[in-house]
């Protein structure tokens, strides 16, 4: 997912259902841009109630702005027709998160200091919801200790902070000052109102597939794109975990802000594994580790005109999910995934009692939809009781979401 109008989304996941975001914008050049994640936020479920400052409606109008938010834009501190409601006061009770986006230079100085001769600054003074502010600025400013200064005292009130994204700004300077990207962003705005069920425990989770080398150039290996390992790590962090994620290679990046251990094949990810599992609380096993292996690669690339045909002798790699349940410390929960291509069901079952997890996850890769690469997913959820739930197709962050409902469900009985 690059943008609030990706596919990495469907009706069956509104996450911010019933929830009420006050949205506010200041007078930079990424308003436009933050009227899109606006936008996004009411996609997700949310009522979304913009609130201008008086520089921000040089850069977005007001109607254009209600348009895409479905609410009024709201612009004055002393407005006459809302006077008779108090609009910083109602505002700030409402609100479930205040999102400022951009945050400029100018308006967090403004914040830091307890200003409130706008609308905006009035709420964020009034509301007790969590407050989100997104930088966007030149770079030189941003690096400024006055603009360092700020955002440590915006810390100091409990506040977040997002960081900017890196490169080419609308002044022509490269460096910090992007309003962040889109996942970026969602992702704050999620763990500002996610539960916290997950404070206090060490989470390992791996992802993405493996790569067994037939030579130097050759490699056999799957079409796991590491992204449900991934939406598995940010969810854990978002609900309080401290995350550690081991990944093999992908063409995806790696969430921001979690340690990751990169790995090439199955030895070296049962090796990397095995030295943290020690000191996790949950191991949550989302990578597509390769079952088997070339016996003996080439350390030369293997020429075709040298024979005619080509024989592979394969040999099993390390059942890492067998042997951490052998190894397991009281008290450690253990999750595995499976892909599957036939009688999912039957095959989850069967590989959570083989194995002695806790929870198993499994996923027909046939199905176009919940198969390698997309970013949807349909899965199964079995547990030692061989309770069995169906979720429905949904984003694979939403199925994280669901399987770490579970986990924690299971960590409380």
């Amino acid at each position: 997912m690059t943008g609030p109008g990706d596919t990495d989304r469907c009706p069956a996941w509104r996450p911010l259902e019933g929830r009420t975001v006050v949205f506010g914008l200041t007078g930079g050049i990424a308003a436009s841009k933050a009227v899109e994640y606006a936008r996004g936020l009411r996609g997700l479920g949310a009522r979304v109630v913009p609130v201008l400052t008086p520089a921000a409606v040089h850069f977005v109008t007001p109607l254009a702005v209600a348009a895409l938010t479905g609410e009024r834009a709201r612009t004055d501190l002393l407005d006459s027709r809302d006077a008779a409601e108090v609009p910083h006061i109602r505002l700030a009770r409402e609100a479930d998160i205040v999102v400022v986006a951009p945050a400029t230079a100018d308006f967090m100085a403004k914040a830091a200091a307890g200003l409130a001769d706008d609308l905006l600054g009035a709420v964020l003074l009034s509301t007790r919801a969590p407050v989100l502010f997104c930088p966007s600025m030149n770079p030189a400013m941003f690096d400024h200790p006055a603009t360092r200064a700020n955002i440590r005292r915006l810390e100091s009130f409990g506040h977040q902070v997002l960081e900017p994204g890196e490169g080419g700004t609308a002044c022509g300077e490269e460096g910090r000052g992007r309003l962040a990207a889109w996942p970026a962003f969602e992702d704050a705005v999620l763990a500002c109102l996610a539960p916290k069920d997950l404070a206090g425990l060490a989470v390992l989770v791996t992802a993405g597939p493996t790569r067994e080398p037939l030579d130097p150039v050759r490699y056999l290996s799957n079409r796991s794109s590491g992204r449900m390992g991934f939406a598995m790590a940010r969810s854990a962090r978002r609900r309080g975990a401290d995350v550690t994620l081991v990944a093999g290679p992908t063409t995806e990046p790696p969430p921001p802000g979690i340690p990751c251990h990169r790995v090439e094949t199955a030895a070296e990810m049962a090796e990397r594994v095995f030295s943290l599992a020690p000191a996790a609380d949950v191991i949550v096993m989302a990578a597509a580790v390769s079952d088997f292996a070339p016996s003996a690669p080439s350390d030369r690339k293997i020429k075709k005109s040298d024979t005619e045909h080509l024989e592979l002798r394969l040999e099993r790699t390390t059942d890492i999910l067998a042997d951490l349940s052998r190894r397991r410390r009281p008290g450690q929960t253990l999750v595995g995934f499976c892909a599957e291509t036939h009688d999912l069901e039957a095959e989850a079952r069967e590989k959570l009692r083989r194995k002695g997890l806790d929870l198993l996850v499994g996923n027909d890769v046939t199905d176009p939809e919940s198969g390698f690469d997309v970013p949807t997913n349909r899965v199964v959820l079995v547990d030692p009781e061989e309770r069995v739930e169906h979720l429905p197709l949904m984003p694979k962050t939403a199925v994280a979401e669901a399987v770490w409902d579970r986990i924690a469900a299971l960590r409380r009985v």
